[in-house]
């Protein structure tokens, strides 16, 4: 997800304000994109700078709520609340300094001491009227070049309150050694007055140039904030029940899909300020942020022997069979010093004593040598709650490579080990300072997106179980995890939910529970003996939402009108329902999704995809493809137009 965002009241107004807005006012001007996307223009205010029409100012939101309101900066740079369905509001993207220092362009100090940074690119400026005209021309006979970019805002007039975000596309062109997109004038912006004096009207021809993003740098603060109002016309909300939640208003969200893309420059890179700087590294390091699962497998595959601490049911063991579901486990609890060690038995016909290694060796050194491309795992679980003195022996297993002094683990068998740290468990025992130090350790907590990313991968240890037809093709079951990622949507828990001693509660080891009887069953009510009544009715009432499968939209098998009526929760609801659907499928419900609303398509694309590399590269392949049938249309669209004219 992109970091930009809003300020919020408190840094725009009063003690808390942020140094550039104290020096440079909280006035602030309107790109003409936004004025052509139906932002609202003063005629009489302008910012610090100066009074002419580049001057005027407009209003902007920001993410502090009032009463199911938003507050903004009105055009007179004042504190105001706006109802959140407006459109005619602006957008000042704020983002982290530290996140763009690098790969801006470069710094200037104005005369108030503001410094001043380029990064990224988007439609700003009116093309005065002589090179319109050019542009128009050289359209008309096709001697522009597209640069393969398109960008997106929302083509709802702006006194449609009622109706959500439906994107439009502009193609970006190339002309002499700069960048353009071709606007034409609607009943969204008519009548307003442009940076160059021209009155905008509907079905004139605007070109806008693409231009370096100017933002004003607080350090102190880590912020950088645009500028200019840089975009407008996009609802900072559907409906009118904001109380705060920033991350989940529709203006945030068109950040994160659309803006934050969009901004990146094109192939065709003419402005030479804005560049990306290539970070030389003379030992070869890759920084790329690393999870939990990265550095268990670093360790596996360079032989150091990992412990992973955390609670019962943080899902350690489900981390381990992830690298190798056929590891062989140790429970350190019980284990007794021959179960560990092995044992001499004395053999009556030779007088003598023979050493017998333990089970579990045995076991090990036949998967190793059958496969020896492969690692195998030897999972000592439950560490903590071993007596010290089978601790020491699997410290000695651990440090020597060696069980009893006499066998050698294989080349291929690794070590890893799990347990309760002591403020978890009353069992634990505390490790000893040698064993602690022999370990890389790895504090599982686990979250609701690194869960849910488990839960949907290929199930592996059902094939064992008689589940006939009908063996489960994911490891949690495709309506616990819609569930749990719909709350999750919503901000609420239900991945964990409080003990009390006296009733079922859930958590991520009750939910795989719960997962098993589902598909052996199919009876929720079920549920309720593992993770209680309430839970359970609410999760069947979450189920009757859902009234179309993946199997529904693959077999055609649903009706439009079902989907025309659809509130928002419904909607969501599906697009999450829809979350089980396998890559070769993707594209078929991904178009459906598009019936059911371009916003819940988003929410079902970032959930399906996240995170997965390979899974991004599908849906950014997908969204070429349609903004190419896109643009073959409009070119379609215009040629007939040109021909009939």
């Amino acid at each position: 997800m992109s970091k930009f965002t809003f300020l919020t009241e408190e840094q725009i107004f009063g003690e808390n304000q942020l140094d550039i807005l104290s020096k440079y006012g909280t006035k602030c001007a309107m790109t003409d994109f936004s004025i052509l996307l139906g932002g609202f223009i003063s005629s009489h205010y302008y910012t610090s700078e100066g009074n002419t029409l580049m001057d005027r100012t407009g209003w902007w939101w920001t993410k502090s709520s009032f009463d199911g309101d938003a507050r903004d900066v009105s055009k007179d740079g004042d504190r105001y609340f706006n109802c959140v369905y407006e459109r005619d509001g602006g957008a000042r993207p704020a983002l982290p300094y530290s996140l763009i220092k690098s790969i801006s362009s470069n710094g200037v100090r104005e005369n108030s001491g503001i410094k001043e940074i380029e990064y990224g690119e988007y439609p700003q400026t009116i093309v005065d009227g002589n090179y319109s005209r050019e542009l128009e021309k050289a359209y008309n006979k096709k001697r522009l070049r597209t640069t393969g970019k398109y960008y997106t805002t929302d083509s709802v007039f702006y006194r449609y309150t009622d109706k959500s975000f439906t994107p439009r596309t502009f193609i970006e062109y190339e002309y002499n050694g700069s960048k353009y997109i071709r606007f034409v004038g609607d009943i969204n912006c008519a009548g307003q007055v442009l940076s160059d004096g021209r009155i905008i009207k509907e079905g004139q021809v605007y070109w806008v140039k693409i231009e370096p993003i100017v933002w004003l740098v607080d350090e102190k603060a880590n912020i950088a904030l645009s500028k200019k109002i840089i975009f407008s016309g996009v609802q900072f909300k559907n409906r009118s029940d904001y109380k705060g939640d920033f991350g989940h208003t529709d203006i945030k969200k068109f950040m994160d899909y659309y803006f934050s893309n969009d901004i990146i420059p094109s192939n065709i890179n003419t402005n030479k300020n804005v560049k990306e700087i290539e970070v030389v590294n003379p030992y070869g390091f890759n920084f790329d942020e690393v999870s939990e699962e990265d550095i268990i497998k670093g360790a596996v595959e360079s032989n150091v022997s990992v412990f992973l601490h955390g609670r019962s049911s943080e899902g350690k063991s489900a981390r381990v069979k992830q690298l190798d579901p056929d590891c062989e486990i140790i429970y350190m609890r019980n284990a007794t010093p021959d179960s560990l060690n092995g044992k001499s038995v004395y053999n009556a016909s030779t007088g003598e004593m023979i050493d017998i290694p333990p089970t579990w060796y045995t076991k090990v050194k036949e998967k190793c040598e059958k496969e020896k491309d492969k690692i195998h795992i030897v999972f000592f679980d439950e560490l903590t709650n071993a007596l010290p003195s089978i601790q020491g022996m699997a410290f000695n297993i651990i440090l020597d490579g060696e069980v009893n002094g006499k066998w050698k683990l294989p080349e291929n068998a690794r070590i890893v080990a799990a347990g309760n740290d002591l403020n978890d468990s009353l069992a634990a025992n505390e490790m000893s300072e040698p064993l602690f130090n022999r370990f890389a350790h790895v504090y599982i907590n686990t979250t609701v997106d690194s869960w849910l990313k488990w839960a949907i991968t290929p199930n592996t240890e059902y094939k064992r179980l008689d589940y006939k037809k009908e063996e489960p093709e994911t490891k949690i079951h495709p309506a616990i995890y819609a569930y749990i990622a719909y709350k999750s949507y919503s901000n609420i828990d239900v991945l964990r939910t409080p003990y009390n001693g006296e009733k079922p509660n859930a958590d991520p080891r009750k939910w795989e529970m719960a997962s098993k009887v589902l598909y052996k069953t199919k009876k929720p009510e079920m549920l309720r003996s593992l993770i209680g009544e309430e839970l359970t009715k609410d999760f069947i009432e979450f189920t009757k939402m859902i009234e179309i499968s993946v199997e529904d939209v693959i077999n055609g098998n649903y009706d439009e009108e079902v989907i025309k009526n659809m509130d928002i929760s419904e909607k969501y609801a599906t697009a999450i329902g829809l979350l089980s659907v396998k890559e070769e499928n993707f594209e078929l419900v991904r178009n459906f999704m598009k019936k059911v609303g371009e916003e819940s398509r988003a929410v079902f694309d970032s959930l399906w995809a996240n995170g997965d590399e390979k899974r991004l590269e599908l849906i950014a392949s997908l969204d070429l493809k349609e903004m190419e049938e896109i643009k073959n249309k409009m070119l379609k669209r215009e040629i007939k137009l040109l021909k009939t004219n």
